[in-house]
């Protein structure tokens, strides 16, 4: 299995380099990891100290950082490195503060994992969630360096408890200690003989306590909104899109919308804005405008949405009406939002918690969309109680944070 593995990662890298060449995201993939060891050679010496941090994207990036903030403030002589797979990831983050270095992740192949590990000699590396290379951690088992898995999930579909899992139990195993969100990880690893795990929960709860620390106020908001009652619709796909399309259309009901799509490239945010009857007003074109004439506000801009959510009345958290997987449904829930999803939200274990708690309701069609809107429109006492479900849901949840600090200390 090893040897079919590695042969797969080789074919890999072929296959990507080719994709680059019609696809721009690969393609930045593809050049930021042929950096990655000239960037570390540059600025890592053999007399430093170092910690290695790695997230798959941008998700995992926001799961680990309050981890990641704990590190950089109680080991300031050591340089972090931090490794990410995704593009999307390493182009928003790649100027972190909480990083010494920012790269991109080379291949999992035996000579890259030797020689990024090699390069680095981590004192503790850590890795977010989901993303288990075979031959990292076999290069960081090989050295006796220290390692951990920080807010994991498991399914019991996943190649860990597969008889063909070997090679990615093999991995798991290089991990010292393995910190899970729920109970149920916990018990998939003890059927395959790992003990060495705590139910911490998720870091998301401590990241997104943490904004309510902050300054949320945005003007422009506070502009366009004026009073009125608003919906955010945040990080939407088409198939989310088009029923409140539908909805806007056709009723009658005087409210502001703000839509943050997740896509925002030109041609995308042009036929959305085309597709809608109410007054739209496009972030990019806000200079000199009176938002409040507006009824709609496209935010065609990334890096808001934590803070726009601060303004919501009622939240709608895209991703699972489709498949491409439901996004962060905890950023609104800390401002205490009542929040509907779509239905497709099974591997999203703080949806079935959040539902089952009250604050999030999850919509099949337009219909359903429709009625979901009505209700907590009509009703400001509802509005209330479901949104103070939701920042209970999260208070209750914290400290995660805590305990892997507390661990790591040791």
């Amino acid at each position: 299995m090893k040897l079919l593995y590695n042969i797969a990662l080789h074919s890999t890298q072929v296959l990507l380099k080719i994709l680059g060449l019609f696809n721009d995201k690969i393609k930045a993939g593809v050049l930021g990891r042929g950096h990655t060891f000239k960037i570390l050679a540059s600025k890592i010496s053999t007399e430093d100290k170092t910690f290695w941090f790695h997230c798959a994207s941008l998700g995992e990036y926001e799961q680990g950082l309050p981890i990641f903030k704990k590190m950089r403030a109680d080991y300031p002589n050591h340089k972090i490195v931090l490794s990410f797979f995704s593009p999307s990831g390493y182009e928003i983050r790649k100027n972190t503060a909480v990083a010494d270095v920012v790269v991109y992740l080379p291949i999992d192949t035996n000579s890259n994992a030797k020689r990024f590990v090699a390069l680095l000699k981590p004192e503790l590396t850590i890795f977010v969630k989901y993303e288990v290379w075979p031959n990292y951690m076999n290069a960081l088992k090989q050295e006796h360096l220290r390692a951990i898995l920080i807010s994991a999930v498991f399914r019991a579909d996943q190649a860990y408890f597969q008889i063909y899992g070997g090679i990615m139990r093999d991995a798991l195993s290089s991990f010292e200690h393995i910190f899970v969100q729920h109970e149920a990880s916990q018990s998939l690893l003890n059927s395959i003989g790992f003990t060495n795990i705590t139910v911490a929960g998720d870091t998301r709860y401590d990241r997104v306590s943490d904004q309510l620390l902050q300054d949320n106020r945005l003007t422009f908001i506070e502009q366009f909104k004026a009073d009125q009652l608003c919906i955010v619709v945040g990080s939407s796909w088409p198939e989310d899109e088009s029923l409140f399309i539908e909805f806007l259309n056709n009723s009658q009901v005087e409210l502001k919308v703000i839509i943050a799509p997740h896509n925002i490239k030109g041609p995308q945010i042009a036929h959305l804005k085309s597709q809608l009857k109410r007054k739209t007003v496009l972030f990019s074109e806000i200079d000199g405008q009176q938002l409040a004439d507006y009824e709609v506000l496209i935010v065609d801009t990334i890096g808001l949405l934590s803070k726009i959510y601060s303004h919501a009345d009622i939240a709608y958290v895209g991703g699972a009406m489709g498949n491409t997987g439901l996004h962060n449904i905890l950023e609104p829930a800390v401002f205490g939002v009542p929040i509907i999803i779509g239905k497709n939200y099974k591997k999203f274990p703080e949806a079935f918690e959040m539902i089952a708690h009250g604050g999030v309701q999850a919509i099949e069609n337009g219909y359903d969309l429709q009625n979901a809107l009505n209700t907590l429109i009509e009703n400001p006492e509802a509005r209330a109680k479901l949104g103070a479900l939701n920042a209970d849901f999260i208070k209750i949840h914290q400290g995660a944070v805590i305990q892997i600090m507390d661990y790591i200390r040791k």
